[in-house]
């Protein structure tokens, strides 16, 4: 059965030439968690090491589930999205307003979950908004 990358489509392989700068390497396929294990204190980087995590319970109920993408959309779409300025600088008074900043850090993580959720939230709307101009709903 083809395999098949969950954002572009493409065809997925698994014959080497990882990460290189070819199709071959742009189409090779990788899996990625839907929330990253670092959240609840795991990392493949630290195999006999656990942290405190960031959520003890996945709010999104996604815990540990998985797509498989090509390395073009994980490692350069997905990993490495962009943030401009002006998106910071709107973040960032969402997060003050939700009382989610922080002058210093303190011991608990419930400021990071709560700027992670917030997050979230932005990629969902927007992602409602983006699809609702492309497919308007028909007034009745």
């Amino acid at each position: 059965m083809k395999e098949t990358c969950a954002i572009c489509a493409c065809e997925l392989h698994r014959n080497g030439g990882y990460a290189q700068p070819t199709p071959q390497g742009r189409s090779h396929a990788t899996k990625h968690h839907h929330i990253a294990e670092r959240f609840f204190g795991r990392s493949k980087n630290r195999r006999n090491e656990v942290r405190e995590g960031i959520f003890t319970v996945c709010p999104w109920g996604q815990e540990g589930k998985e797509v498989v993408l090509c390395y073009e959309c994980h490692e350069e779409l997905i990993h490495n999205p962009v943030f401009l300025l002006e998106d910071i600088e709107r973040f960032a008074a969402l997060v003050r307003e939700r009382g989610l900043s922080e002058e210093n850090k303190s011991n608990d993580r419930f400021k990071i979950a709560g700027r992670i959720k917030l997050l979230r939230e932005v990629i969902d709307a927007g992602l409602n908004s983006v699809a609702e101009k492309e497919h308007p709903t028909p007034l009745a």
